[in-house]
């Protein structure tokens, strides 16, 4: 029994250290994010007809400098989801590149 108990340590103690490294990963992330109102600042500049449907909620991101936000009754994370749906007929390298950023800041 010794034996698997010292398995068992071993293992929960890889559990803690991979936890932490994940939410240290994680803070990093959020800490080298850019402010919303970048990211739609960007967009306004690279999306030259932006589809009517998108409009509200790429104004609501001006307005905002993080997921954390609100905007009225809503979340800067809902107001990011409602973007990135309505935001499918923006394309380009930098579209790709703006939606992998938005979609990382939800994760």
């Amino acid at each position: 029994m010794p034996v698997t108990r010292n398995l068992q340590a071993v293992s929960d103690e890889t559990l803690k250290t991979k936890t932490l490294q994940k939410m240290q990963t994680m803070q990093t992330i959020k800490q080298n994010t850019r402010p919303l109102w970048e990211i739609a600042s960007e967009i306004k500049r690279d999306w030259k007809k932006v589809y009517f449907g998108a409009v509200p909620y790429l104004d609501a991101l001006s307005g905002l400098e993080s997921i954390t936000d609100s905007y009225g009754y809503d979340s800067g994370s809902s107001i990011v989801r409602y973007f990135l749906a309505n935001a499918s007929t923006w394309k380009g390298e930098t579209a790709k590149r703006v939606k992998i950023e938005l979609k990382n800041l939800l994760k």
